[in-house]
């Protein structure tokens, strides 16, 4: 069986990669920063106070700002899953085109129209209907969020959805299975959620630099009691979904949930690792450090006896538990890939018989489609290391964050800013500890799956385009360049905005 070309694949993924990366430093503060001035906006709707105006023109200016930017990254990231995925577009079309579809027709339409009268409504338009455009540009920018999270969580999940052999595409059987697939809800919630946190901690940063420096003092503290309680709420739903999202990790991605917590070898009463650091072996020796008794059983299926597979069970198998060996896998895949073959030729041969025999063989086997790619077993496993400290990483900056704006939180409400110098400093810093907690999301989501594009059914190495490496090349080092000087351009025109500061009016001092 021909194998593909590992450099394309590495290129492949190390473009798209880059590309999804630099996206994600614009889109949560877009989402976040939403409904921040969709808030402050109805603020100066119902008061008619001129220093809500004012506070909602700045971080209205700074959103748009972030928008601009982030409507170019996200546009080449599409156009990237037909040039360099071509193959993945082609048998998952029907279904992962849809999402998309919507998203563009519904969503982008919905902001991309309402942003204008956003911006340039004051005094033009009615204030209440001035109003009512900053929540639909806040809606319609996360319900963009919505669709390309359900497309990328049936990839995770591909439910609802069944194989065309005629066609050799993936054809979707209900729409609302593939929306409101647990996986599409909990990827949605949980990211939207951290976004949320990204544009709380960006208006609490900002806010701080305005104190440590004694400028617009008033204007400041009302904008880190209304980011403390939006960073606040979203923290814990985080947590809460983050843990729902774990608990559907282990019953459709188990050895994603293997790589995140380093298990090699399954445990009932397993443990979840608290704090360490992975060694060289393969085994449960593998980690050294604070484990919590149980609790990775709870996590993942609410039952603190419970039995979490490790790496080398989903590897090598294990009888007691039902789980087949990846060889066992690796060759019922074959059978499937070879059974479509064989009732492509019988059909164009006119042989019914044996085209009905192929078929029953493939529908028998096609569960472990995916798998008839590999060569070796070990082929099926993610680079633990990467997941596990991602994961554990992320999961103490959340925890930081929810701390971090109780404390903010309780020193607005009671006017003890100034008097902790050190915290303000903490959280003008505290943006990139919040980039570096979504980032590290993402690679846990998308490293700790892999080798599949689709769970199952297709590896990323037979996802890709036909075309030359040193093209790819190519276009990864242009993307660099331009998408660098697409954040260095947006941080300049920033922070101009944020040395020039809010207009002074209403109460501000």
């Amino acid at each position: 069986m021909e194998h593909f070309n590992l450099a394309l694949v590495d290129w492949s993924r190390a473009q798209f990669a880059l590309t999804a990366i630099y996206h994600w430093f614009f889109v949560p503060l877009t989402l976040g920063l939403s409904f921040i001035v969709a808030y402050m906006h109805t603020l100066y709707y119902k008061t008619g106070d001129e220093k809500w105006k004012n506070m909602t023109k700045f971080w209205m200016k700074l959103f748009g700002i972030n928008f601009a930017i982030g409507v170019a990254t996200g546009i080449i990231l599409e156009f990237e899953f037909g040039t360099n995925w071509s193959n993945y577009s082609w048998i998952v079309g029907d279904i992962f085109g849809a999402p998309l579809a919507i998203e563009g027709i519904l969503a982008f339409f919905l902001e991309s129209t309402f942003i204008a009268v956003m911006f340039f409504g004051w005094d033009r338009v009615s204030k209440k209907f001035h109003m009512l455009s900053s929540w639909l540009v806040a809606f319609g920018s996360n319900l963009s969020a919505l669709w390309i999270l359900i497309a990328n969580g049936w990839m995770q999940n591909p439910v609802g959805t069944r194989f065309n052999p005629v066609t050799v595409r993936n054809e979707m059987v209900n729409f609302f299975d593939v929306a409101l697939s647990p996986t599409a809800v909990f990827k949605f919630l949980h990211t939207v959620s951290q976004a949320y946190i990204i544009g709380a901690l960006f208006v609490v940063a900002v806010s701080a630099w305005y104190l440590l420096h004694k400028r617009h003092r008033a204007f400041a503290k009302k904008s880190i009691l209304i980011a403390s309680v939006f960073g606040l709420l979203a923290s814990v739903f985080v947590a809460m979904t983050g843990d729902s999202s774990a608990y559907d990790v282990a019953h459709k991605q188990p050895m994603k949930l293997a790589a995140m917590e380093g298990l090699y070898d399954g445990e009932t009463n397993a443990s979840l690792y608290a704090f360490g650091f992975l060694n060289s072996q393969k085994d449960n020796t593998n980690f050294k450090g604070i484990r919590l008794p149980s609790m990775l059983s709870i996590m993942a299926f609410r039952d603190a006896s419970a039995f979490v597979p490790g790496v080398n069970d989903l590897v090598n198998g294990n009888e007691e538990y039902d789980i087949l060996p990846a060889e066992t896998r690796i060759e019922k895949g074959r059978l499937a890939i070879g059974a479509l073959a064989g009732y492509k030729k019988a059909r164009e041969a006119g042989d019914e018989q044996l085209a009905e025999q192929n078929l029953k063989m493939f529908e028998d086997n096609y569960a472990h489609f995916g798998y008839g790619y590999f060569k070796d077993k070990q082929e099926i496993v993610p680079p633990v290391m990467l997941p596990f400290y991602s994961f554990h990483i992320m999961v103490g900056l959340g925890l930081f964050f929810i701390l971090m704006f109780a404390w903010l939180l309780y020193a607005s409400i009671q006017d003890k800013l100034d008097k902790y110098k050190w915290v303000l400093h903490l959280s003008v810093w505290s943006i990139l500890l919040g980039y570096i907690a979504s980032e590290l999301g993402w690679i846990v989501a998308e490293v700790g799956r892999q080798p599949w594009t689709i769970q199952d059914l297709l590896p990323v190495g037979i996802s890709t385009s036909h075309l030359s490496v040193g093209s790819v090349q190519t276009t990864f080092f242009m993307f660099l360049v331009l998408f660098t000087v697409l954040l260095i351009a947006e941080l300049k025109i920033m922070l101009t905005q944020i040395k020039k500061g809010p207009e002074e009016g209403g109460s501000h001092v």
